[in-house]
C-alpha cells in the first residue's frame, strides 16, 4: 500500500524588532492608560520596526532561523509564500524580495493577502502544493510592519498592534506515523470586510491628497462588532478541525490561536473546552502582529519545550477579509 505524502514542519523561526513600546509609553502619545489597555486586550508592550527595516528584512531574519533549525540552505527551497498585509511595496512581491535577500533565485514565490489569517492560508497552500508534488520544500512566512499603517492618533487601534515575523519550513515526507499537517480549514466572507480595512491606496481610493487628508491610509476597525464575529468564527473553525479529524478538545496538547485579544482567546478556548493551561499566548509582549502572530507563537512554544514529538497542535486564526481558518498538526 502506498504511504501518503505528508507536509511536515522541519523548522521554525521568528524575529521581533529591538524597539519596545510599552503601555506607559503610549500614555504619552494618546489618551489611554496601562490599566485600560491591559483590561481590554491583555497587551503590556509591543515591538516596533526600526526606520530602516522593511517587512522583507523581518521575514529574512525569521526565515534564516527556520532554515537553521531545519538544517537546510536557501537553495533547498523551491516555494516561498509570504502572508502579509504590509508588503514592502505593492509589487514586486515581498516573497520575491525575500528570495533575493536569502541569496536564492528560481523558486516559486508569491504573497498572500488574508490579513491575520495570512500565515494559515500560506500553510494551507504550501501543504496542498507539497501533497500534489509541485513543491518539495516550502518556506511559509508571516511578516508585518503594522506600525507603518497605524493611526497613532486613534487610541482604539494604535494600542493593539506590533511588528514581527515568523516562519516555518515544510517538506514532503512519506510516513505511517501520522506526523505532519493533518488538515487545513480556510474560510472567507467579504460581507464583513468593512469591520477591519485599510481603505486607501488601492483602485477604490487611489493615493491622493484627499485620501491622505481623510486618513484612509490607516487601519480602520469596528472593534465591538469584530469581537463578536471573531469569537464565533474562531470557535467554529477550531471545532471543524477537531470534527474533521475525529478528536475532542481532550486530545489537543497545545492550542495556538491568533494573538489578537486575550478576551477573545479566553472566550474561544472556553467554548471549545480547551483549558487555558493548554493554550499558548505571548500577546502581552508583542500585541497583535497579524499574519506573524501564529508563527511567532509556534516558534516560541517549540523552543520553550511546550511542544514535544507526537503532540497534537491546533492553530486558529481570524483576520481582515474577513478570513478565518484552522490547522491541525501532529508534531
Amino acid at each position: 500500500m502506498d504511504i501518503p505524502l505528508q507536509a511536515v514542519i522541519r523548522g521554525t523561526g521568528a524575529y521581533v524588532p529591538a524597539r519596545v513600546l510599552t503601555n506607559h509609553d503610549l500614555e504619552r502619545l494618546v489618551d489611554t492608560s496601562d490599566e485600560w489597555i491591559l483590561a481590554r486586550s491583555g497587551i503590556r508592550e509591543r515591538r516596533l520596526a526600526a526606520d530602516d527595516e522593511q517587512t522583507s528584512d523581518l521575514a529574512c531574519r525569521a526565515a534564516r532561523r527556520a532554515l537553521e533549525m531545519a538544517e537546510l540552505k536557501p537553495a533547498d527551497i523551491d516555494l516561498v509564500i509570504v502572508g502579509t498585509a504590509t508588503p514592502d511595496m505593492p509589487f514586486p512581491s515581498t516573497a520575491c524580495l525575500l528570495l533575493d535577500k536569502l541569496g536564492h533565485a528560481g523558486a516559486a514565490a508569491f504573497d498572500l493577502a488574508a490579513g491575520c489569517s495570512g500565515f494559515l492560508y500560506g500553510l494551507g497552500a504550501a501543504t496542498d502544493m507539497i501533497r500534489a508534488g509541485s513543491a518539495r520544500t516550502a518556506l511559509v512566512v508571516g511578516a508585518e510592519i503594522l506600525s507603518r499603517i497605524i493611526d497613532w492618533q486613534d487610541r482604539g487601534t494604535c494600542v493593539l498592534f506590533g511588528d514581527g515575523a515568523g516562519a516555518v519550513v515544510l517538506q514532503g515526507e512519506r510516513n505511517n506515523t501520522g506526523r505532519g499537517i493533518l488538515s487545513n480549514h480556510l474560510h472567507g466572507d467579504g460581507g464583513f470586510g468593512s469591520l477591519l480595512a485599510l481603505r486607501g491606496g488601492g483602485s477604490r481610493y487611489p493615493a491622493s491628497h484627499a485620501t491622505v487628508d481623510r486618513r484612509l491610509h490607516y487601519v480602520a476597525m469596528q472593534g465591538n462588532e469584530l469581537f463578536k464575529v471573531a469569537v464565533r468564527c474562531l470557535t467554529e473553525t477550531a471545532r471543524e478541525a477537531m470534527s474533521h479529524n475525529n478528536i475532542t478538545a481532550d486530545d489537543i496538547d497545545l492550542f495556538i490561536p491568533h494573538q489578537a485579544n486575550m478576551r477573545i482567546i479566553r472566550a474561544v478556548a472556553g467554548r471549545c473546552g480547551i483549558p487555558m493551561e493548554r493554550v499558548f499566548t505571548n500577546l502581552e509582549h508583542y500585541g497583535n502582529t497579524s499574519a506573524a502572530s501564529i508563527p511567532i507563537a509556534l516558534d516560541e512554544a517549540l523552543r520553550g519545550d511546550r511542544i514535544r514529538s507526537g503532540d497534537l497542535i491546533l492553530l486558529d486564526a481570524f483576520g481582515a477579509g474577513l478570513t478565518w481558518g484552522s490547522s491541525l498538526i501532529r508534531w
